[in-house]
């Protein structure tokens, strides 16, 4: 009998254009340019050792959570599913969240906020109102890409709603050699101090800054001593890391800090605080 924990992916990205507009995805961005599916997925996280994974939402769409859930449904691996709701109109969001009612793959909500023009998005009173909703049916808010407009936001809606599950994505996309980076370490110390919080060790391919252990291990350092492991979930962001050679490399980097931890941690990071945070099955 295996006794060894999952090994899960807390952050994998699909997408289909034939589903959903993800305006984002335009040909300027390259590799990115294509649809990316189950199988490819599948067979990344089994050349990485990967058990299985939580895919997270990619469009602010129906359509797009509609995707994810259907892949679920056909794919064992797929654990949960991050998916979206009309978070800023409190009915809309109820409605879609009684007809999601039945999906148990469905373990979180999010909201592109780094897209979204409303510097104030997580202060709006309907947000508010939705994400205490999102909390009593027992789903976890994710949170992409905080910083610089949306980490102290963050903060103060874990605050406001202790019941409230708050997953920062990539560890706030850090400023790393560029101005602010002392701001964003201040914030996230200061996250790091409400028990709602958690973080995710994903996303690190960050602007101005080269890729590998030098650059992500001091990152790694002070998320795991501020949010301790049972409070760090591993993600490796793919396919967003196709342009920079792919999972198999993104996984080496982030796999050697990994490494640096006790056995009982590392579990903790590769899979114990998922299936906790997002309550899987």
């Amino acid at each position: 009998m295996n006794d060894r924990p999952r090994t899960i992916d807390a952050h994998l990205h699909l997408w289909d254009r034939s589903v959903g507009e993800y305006g984002w995805i335009t040909p300027e961005l390259g590799a990115l340019y294509a649809d990316f599916g189950p199988r490819e997925a599948r067979a990344e996280l089994d050349t990485a050792g990967i058990d299985g994974a939580i895919l997270v939402q990619a469009e602010d769409s129906a359509a797009d959570t509609r995707f994810m859930l259907d892949v679920a449904a056909a794919n064992d691996w797929v654990l949960g599913v991050v998916g979206w709701v009309p978070l800023d109109d409190t009915r809309a969001a109820l409605g879609a969240l009684d007809a999601l009612a039945g999906e148990r793959r469905l373990r979180g909500i999010r909201h592109l906020v780094h897209d979204d023009p409303r510097d104030e998005f997580l202060e709006l009173p309907a947000v508010r109102a939705s994400l205490a909703e999102v909390a009593a049916r027992g789903l976890a808010f994710d949170v992409p890409d905080a910083w610089p407009r949306h980490l102290g936001a963050a903060r103060r809606l874990a605050g406001s709603l202790p019941g409230l599950t708050v997953v920062i994505d990539h560890l706030a996309k850090p400023p790393v050699g560029r101005d602010g980076f002392a701001e964003w370490e201040r914030e996230f110390v200061a996250l790091a101090e409400l028990p709602n919080t958690v973080v995710k060790f994903s996303g690190l391919h960050l602007p101005g800054a080269t890729f590998g252990i030098d650059s992500v291990r001091p990152l790694w350092e002070l998320a795991i001593e501020r949010f301790t492991p049972d409070r760090v979930m591993y993600g490796g962001d793919w396919p967003m890391t196709v342009p920079h050679g792919g999972y198999q490399p993104t996984w080496r980097v982030m796999r050697e800090c990994l490494d640096d931890l006790e056995p009982n941690d590392r579990d903790a990071v590769l899979g114990g605080t998922a299936e906790r945070v997002y309550r899987l099955e």
